[in-house]
């Protein structure tokens, strides 16, 4: 068979769309982490103006065991302090506050972090979250353990992360 210059570039251009296609697809999962029986999907979190004071973060966790577990946020570099809160209705005012023993995520249970419900609160911060950066926490599982969650900044008011909600599955 001979190869012209037409052949060897359009035979060129499928295999660098190959190889791209190929190292796009892990890139899509390298957001999931998986300590223990516990899986952590879609991480995110909303940019700040410039001289905000603390940030939010979502994520889904799943925890596929047979026991309880609970999460609190650790430490984060991005913040004086990382926290788990929630958003709750009282007498028609939103209120926010820290769930001091962290979130509990009962056997075969999904456990949604979402902007008007629990969510990772980063108090004190050291600079704006701007988006396409990631922000790194320790979260720690009473029983599961520790894991670095880095969540990918998405814009100011964003409602979800840049998946824009869909699933992906990894036979959990």
């Amino acid at each position: 068979m001979k190869l012209d210059a037409r052949t060897f570039s359009r035979g060129a251009a499928a295999m660098f769309a190959l190889a791209i296609a190929q190292c796009a697809a892990p890139a899509a999962q390298a957001a999931d982490y998986d300590v223990g029986p516990i899986h952590i999907a879609q991480p995110w979190a909303r940019a700040t103006p410039k001289g905000a004071i603390a940030g939010a973060a979502y994520m889904t966790i799943t925890n596929t065991g047979k026991t309880p577990d609970k999460v609190n946020c650790v430490s984060s570099d991005a913040s004086a302090q990382c926290q788990i809160h929630t958003m709750s209705m009282d007498n028609g005012v939103m209120k926010m506050r820290p769930v001091d023993n962290g979130v509990e995520i009962k056997p075969g249970q999904t456990v949604e972090f979402s902007p008007g419900g629990h969510h990772v609160m980063f108090v004190g911060l050291k600079k704006p979250f701007e988006q396409g950066q990631h922000v790194a926490a320790l979260l720690k599982f009473e029983k599961a353990g520790n894991i670095t969650v880095n969540f990918t900044v998405e814009p100011i008011g964003a409602r979800t992360g840049s998946s824009g909600g869909m699933q992906m599955q990894h036979g959990h």
